[in-house]
């Protein structure tokens, strides 16, 4: 008994073909196509075609005739073989390559203009906690366990589902057990490590004091030296030498004029000629 041949599928579409056949239908005009429905790129020219609607390869872009390759209605090697009737039709490219890509361009504009100018308003968040009502995290083993039981008188009384009862507990009651028994086994290691850094402190703290008085001492020394020492403070004025002579107390001489000079006369002193 013979196998029975499988049925033949759509054939492989090529982009030129040397066939003479023609379609003795009248030429498909590309002027009669919308942009969208054909590509006059010379390397890759080709249409939809308006019968089977599948884009078939133009031949013979750059010779006096262009036509439609041979091709099938159905997608290659899946839909049965069934040749399309604008097979070898002839096509008129009565359009010009630049006016082609500038229709392009306009009907890619007047595309994005007809999007929709719908708003897509974000969420809004909700307002948060004012600061004067947060309540802050406990800090230490009996301030979690006053909020844990806080919290289970208030929730046992409280009719929204899910409430702690017996031994089952809400989210919230179950985070602050948690806390209070992480508090709990970790509370003598916190007070060790604030003791040291207390102790830490206060040696900085009595270190920063005695070296601030030490240069408050030897500040107030330098003043005190260059107030009393009288040289040093009028080293730098004229007649230093006379004015420690006008404060020096001595007792003045008879017949002087002064008590720093020499004995001076008097006495009127005549000189003759």
């Amino acid at each position: 008994m013979s196998t029975p041949a499988s049925e033949p599928t759509a054939r492989f579409r090529k982009s030129r073909t040397r066939s003479r056949n023609i379609n003795p239908s009248p030429p498909l005009r590309v002027s009669n196509l919308n942009p969208h429905q054909y590509d006059l790129r010379p390397a890759c020219a080709s249409l939809i075609c308006p019968e089977c609607k599948t884009s078939v390869p133009i031949t013979g872009v750059r010779a006096k005739i262009q036509k439609l390759v041979p091709h099938d209605t159905g997608t290659v090697h899946k839909d049965a073989s069934i040749r399309c009737k604008n097979s070898n039709r002839r096509v008129t490219v009565d359009v010009a390559y630049e006016v082609w890509q500038r229709l392009l361009e306009q009907g890619g504009v007047e595309a994005a203009g007809c999007h929709s100018a719908r708003q897509h308003y974000k969420p809004i968040l909700a307002p948060a906690k004012p600061v004067t009502k947060i309540t802050p995290a406990p800090v230490n083993a009996p301030d979690a366990l006053t909020a844990y039981r806080e919290h289970l008188k208030k929730c046992r009384a409280s009719s929204a589902a899910g409430r702690c009862g017996g031994t089952h507990r809400c989210a919230d009651g179950a985070r602050l057990a948690a806390l209070y028994e992480q508090l709990w086994r970790t509370q003598s290691h916190r007070d060790r490590e604030h003791t040291k850094e207390a102790r830490v402190n206060a040696l900085l703290t009595r270190h920063r004091a005695a070296r601030s008085r030490a240069a408050n001492s030897d500040e107030w020394a330098k003043h005190q030296e260059a107030t009393t020492n009288a040289k040093t403070v009028t080293a730098k004025r004229s007649g230093t030498l006379i004015e420690e002579a006008n404060n020096t107390c001595r007792t003045r001489l008879a017949d002087a004029a002064s008590e720093r000079g020499p004995l001076l006369p008097l006495k009127t002193l005549r000189v003759g000629v």
